[in-house]
């Protein structure tokens, strides 16, 4: 691994490094059905506990999420759409959505609800955007959606923005979650694949961002005496982050695509450095190694890894009693492991309980408010697809 400047204000949050030699890649030791690898064999579909029932087609959907009260649901196209999709009538275009950045991995993005949506209407949005000299960032807005024959946002206004924008088109994460009380919006930043920003206390990329539904900093965030977009820091030290989603005890989990080998999922905690790219349980794509976790043990470790990696895809809390013995588990699709992964928990402790293959891509999971879990498969003809127990 190359050597990294050193960085001031990471060394004031971290003890002196470990000088122990990098360690052989083991696998966590959390479950049988782990190899010595790491990785976690894959359960044909034909023997899930449920049946796999098609719905609708979407072009490129990259996620999703469901409109309390209704048989509907929000969807947003890769390529700039947003479609309100519903069970007992047509899908429809949403109106007055932003112009977006589309290529690489970046255009539309994430969609929520407000904690307080059934009054407000509002609703949650992250895409691409293009900045000057052949630059671009993900940026986060707020609008309120109008429904009716012709369903419509009204009042789009950014909140958030990736600072600094830099060139290429990947890793813009841009997933949101809001905190079980409702009172903070949660930002997963990618690092935009050019590493040492992860590490960069004046950079918000590589981070997980805390701020208040309007965009304003809490007062009480880690870094908020720093001021600027070091303000914003609630953890640091990630790579593509691409789900994020509180349990039902309210601690924050996230996923993340790590390096060839390095796919992981962390219980994120204030002020917490997470590693990346100092220390990874993968290494660099060109072949270079990455110290372990276990190396440098003043970085948080994840709490689950793969390797092989299987790329994940979206990220939800299952709380409902429709799939036995799912209750409390992390469900996360798998894009490269083509399936669904779920993940029971145990206080603090993670465990790969279960992995379907699906054969396709998974983009997304969400959970309907009857209990039932959605997924979006990936592409062009990305479906979306409900997951119907077997009796």
């Amino acid at each position: 691994m190359k050597n990294l400047p050193p960085l001031a204000l990471i060394a004031a949050l971290t003890v002196a490094a470990c000088s122990a030699p990098a360690a052989t890649k083991a696998a966590p030791a959390d479950t049988a059905k782990l190899d010595a690898s790491g990785a976690q064999p894959a359960t044909p579909l034909a023997d899930a506990p449920f049946t796999v029932k098609e719905i609708a087609s979407f072009n490129e959907p990259w996620a999703m999420t469901f409109i309390p009260g209704t048989r509907a649901a929000l969807i947003t196209e890769k390529s700039g759409k947003l479609k309100l999709w519903q069970e007992n009538g047509p899908t429809q275009d949403v109106a007055g959505v932003p112009a977006v950045a589309y290529g690489g991995q970046g255009g539309f993005g994430d969609v929520i609800v407000a904690p307080d949506f059934a009054t407000s209407g509002t609703i949650y949005l992250s895409w691409a955007e293009a900045g000057p000299g052949k630059t671009y960032g993900a940026v986060v807005g707020k609008a309120t959606l109008k429904q009716g024959a012709t369903p419509a946002l009204e009042g789009l206004r950014i909140i958030w923005k990736q600072d600094p924008k830099v060139a290429g088109q990947g890793h813009y994460s841009h997933r949101l979650a809001f905190s079980p009380d409702g009172k903070y919006l949660f930002i997963g930043s990618g690092e935009r694949q050019k590493f040492d920003p992860a590490q960069d206390m004046k950079a918000n990329l590589g981070k997980i961002l805390r701020l208040n539904p309007d965009g304003s900093i809490p007062a009480d965030n880690p870094f908020a005496s720093e001021g600027g977009v070091t303000a914003q820091i609630w953890s640091l030290g990630h790579r593509n982050i691409l789900g994020l989603a509180f349990d039902g005890t309210g601690k924050l989990w996230n996923q993340e695509m790590g390096p060839k080998g390095g796919d992981e999922v962390n219980l994120v905690e204030a002020k917490a450095n997470y590693g990346y790219p100092i220390v990874s349980n993968g290494d660099h794509y060109d072949g270079k190694d990455i110290p372990d976790h276990p190396t440098r043990p003043e970085f948080a470790a994840p709490k689950l890894w793969w390797n092989p990696s299987v790329s994940p895809g979206g990220l939800v809390w299952y709380g409902g009693d429709l799939y036995p013995g799912w209750k409390n588990s992390l469900l996360m699709g798998a894009l490269s492991g083509q399936g669904l992964i779920r993940m029971a928990i145990d206080g603090d402790t993670l465990h790969k309980s279960d992995r379907w293959d699906f054969g396709e891509r998974v983009r997304e999971v969400e959970v309907a408010g009857d209990g039932s879990v959605w997924l979006l498969t990936d592409g062009e003809n990305g479906k979306l697809v409900k997951l119907v127990p077997k009796k």
